[in-house]
């Protein structure tokens, strides 16, 4: 009989996701869980397992496509008494079962059914009855990619091995798939450059970043990635010997994380009434303190830096300050007081910006701070923090000053009440005991919802933080 698996909800109520690569082809046998494509939504590459034991029968979506929850993706002959295909079960079960890309569970059992009785899938059972999503732990970085002042380390993932691609009717082309992570194949897409065409030079012939940035389009015809169209273009180049022949202008798709941010900034933007304040101060002290403890053998590994120094800082005036920790509950008509600090961390990607958040991170010391900020930044780069970490933030906070920036007015992270951005520690002359003197000085940058926070409050959370971060010997009388 024929089963068709539709797109199920990967979580947090996505509508869409994108098919990223096939890894199977019509004709290949497959297991119950077995990893048979990867798929983009709008806040991660997951894997997505065959919730069926049997012989794939037609790919119904070519990669590269953006498909909407609900569509039939791939059908499976399976051994049995004909009968009507069947869905997927419930999109509770499915949400389970979707693991961010390199996270493997041996014997994972998705959201396919493990027995059948009586046409009814069934699903296993898992010990102690928890979510399989959640006992998953974020695999080490395939590549971990810097996007500032830092070059990408590329690493051999764990028993990669090549897959045949999928030929559904003409659409995509067959072969083996070539070895490569997730961000490497993005850009690819990004610069339009065919993978089947580059030879890899990383272990094994992985196909690394640099090997596509290499694939120039002289040396690499710009055509179809894994069955998807290349680009849209402007029209036809037009041959200048100046230039070369080089296109007026690239059109991109707006589809999953750049569209999603889109959305989220737009509804902030307009619904939620920003006010944004700002704090130039003398941080030297933080400084001295930063070197001394990279100095300190018991904290020389800790990772420590001023945006761990800030977050913490933050957690504490958060403490002092409740307002800022609050979220505007329009359809309750309520206004919700978090008695913990989810926080977000806004994160530049090569998929574009990102907000996961550490959890509870008001409990955490100085250390578990540095420790959490490392894992969240590395794991976001890479495309592999689970979507569930992507939600649930109370406050946020943006190191702008990795960029050289001093100052902004960052926009509110939707449902949160205020955003704080730090910027560019600069050696600069500044009034010290009476005199002028180099200081390291940073400015801040604090906006917050009117509605939730009045002008005192933000004002006297900002302070808090300032002094904090001109004197840290004043955490005492804070606490």
């Amino acid at each position: 009989m024929i089963k068709v698996f539709k797109l199920p909800d990967l979580g947090e109520g996505l509508t869409e996701s994108e098919i990223v690569a096939w890894l199977v082809a019509p004709g290949d046998e497959v297991t119950l869980n077995q990893h048979i494509a990867d798929v983009e939504t709008a806040k991660a590459v997951v894997e997505l397992p065959s919730p069926f034991a049997g012989v794939v029968s037609v790919l119904h979506q070519p990669a590269g496509v953006v498909v909407h929850v609900g569509e039939p993706i791939v059908s499976f002959e399976i051994g049995g008494p004909a009968e009507t295909a069947s869905a997927p079960p419930a999109d509770a079960d499915i949400a389970d079962a979707a693991a961010p890309t390199q996270q493997r569970e041996a014997n994972l059992v998705g959201y396919g059914p493990a027995v059948e009785r009586g046409g009814h899938p069934q699903r296993r059972p898992r010990p102690g009855g928890g979510s399989v999503a959640a006992e998953l732990q974020p695999a080490p970085s395939i590549e971990a990619h810097q996007p500032v002042a830092a070059s990408p380390a590329e690493l051999e993932p764990a028993e990669a091995e090549p897959a045949a691609s999928a030929e559904p009717a003409g659409a995509v082309s067959a072969g083996q798939r070539p070895r490569s992570t997730p961000p490497v194949r993005a850009l690819a897409r990004d610069l339009g450059i065919d993978l089947a065409t580059v030879t890899g030079t990383g272990r094994d012939g992985l196909i690394t970043r640099g090997d596509v940035r290499a694939h120039t389009p002289e040396s690499a015809p710009a055509a179809e990635l894994h069955g998807a169209p290349a680009l849209e273009s402007g029209g036809p180049a037009t041959p200048d010997t100046d230039r070369g022949a080089a296109p007026r202008e690239t059109r991109t798709p707006i589809k999953s994380l750049r569209k999603l941010t889109a959305a989220a900034m737009v509804q902030s933007a307009f619904t939620a009434p920003h006010v944004t304040e700002f704090l130039t101060l003398d941080v030297t002290p933080t400084i001295d303190l930063i070197d001394s403890l990279r100095t300190d053998r018991a904290f020389a590994d800790s990772g420590i830096g001023i945006l761990s120094v800030v977050a913490k800082a933050l957690c504490l005036a958060a403490g002092r300050t409740p307002s800022v920790n609050t979220r505007w509950d329009e359809q309750a008509g309520e206004i919700v007081q978090f008695h913990h600090v989810n926080l977000g961390i806004a994160a530049a990607t090569p998929r574009g910006l990102l907000v996961p958040n550490i959890v509870d991170a008001d409990r955490l010391d100085l250390r578990g701070l540095a420790a959490a900020l490392a894992e969240l930044t590395q794991s976001a780069r890479a495309g592999t923090t689970a979507p569930a970490a992507l939600s649930g933030g109370t406050i946020t906070v943006t190191n702008i000053g990795v960029f050289g920036i001093d100052a902004g007015t960052p926009i509110i992270n939707p449902g949160e009440a205020a955003i704080l951005a730090l910027g560019a520690v600069r050696s600069q002359p500044w009034e010290y005991q009476g005199e002028v003197a180099l200081r390291k000085v940073l400015t801040l940058s604090l906006s917050f919802d009117h509605r939730l926070v009045d002008g005192e409050q933000g004002s006297r959370f900002l302070a808090d933080i300032g002094t904090i971060l001109a004197n840290p010997a004043r955490v005492l009388t804070m606490v």
